[in-house]
């Protein structure tokens, strides 16, 4: 088997193999929250994720063979429930979610490598994708947004992180918000069609 395609195994096992986990640890938790004393709860959500890792041991080397013939509506539903759990590890800080245009633009150059595609293809795809991840990321933005408008303390926090020598005003923060968003939003168009095209290229030498 050649280098390259170990490697797209791996990156491929990696984005599967985190859902099970993931999913189980995270469902045991706030299952263990709700139904079980607290003493109880750090052993349920490590009962979940090992359930989630005796999964991937049974299932995710088949998963990861038939991975490029997985329905594109289910790799967009793994790209949002990477997004909603990024928004949610990061606070509600949307910049380390446009980083998913990475794996997004590496599966969909993937499997246009396997189909063979031709250019024109390869372009239209890569748009597409660009369009999804970035409507994607929009959205995580405007609830990023509406998180940083609503919190009085927002202003100051901004000040204390950056540790600006001046006060930050709510108009201040409309505007970073605005600017920044577009700004993150370009990146991440650029990023996925970038992604794309080199995937595509990249593993057609396998």
């Amino acid at each position: 088997m050649s280098t390259i395609r170990i490697l797209e195994k791996l990156i491929l096992a990696l984005i599967l193999g985190l859902i099970a986990p993931i999913l189980g640890l995270l469902l045991f938790w706030w299952g263990a929250l709700v139904l079980l004393p607290e003493a109880w709860v750090a052993i349920a959500a490590l009962s979940g994720l090992a359930l989630g890792l005796g999964l991937d041991a049974l299932f995710l080397r088949k998963a990861v063979r038939v991975a490029y013939t997985i329905k594109v509506e289910l790799w967009a539903a793994i790209h949002l429930f990477y997004s909603m759990g990024l928004f949610g590890m990061f606070m509600g800080v949307p910049v380390v979610n446009a980083l998913l245009s990475l794996p997004a633009g590496f599966v969909v150059g993937g499997r246009l490598a396997a189909g063979n595609a031709d250019e024109s293809r390869v372009r239209q795809a890569a748009r597409r994708t660009a369009w999804f991840t970035s409507g994607v990321l929009f959205l995580v933005c405007v609830a990023s947004a509406c998180v940083a408008l609503d919190s009085p303390s927002t202003p100051a926090d901004l000040r204390g992180m950056l540790r600006l020598g001046f006060e930050v005003t709510q108009g201040m923060v409309v505007g970073l918000i605005v600017v920044g968003g577009m700004g993150l939003l370009a990146f991440n168009w650029v990023l996925t069609l970038v992604t794309v095209r080199f995937a595509h290229t990249f593993l057609l030498r396998k």
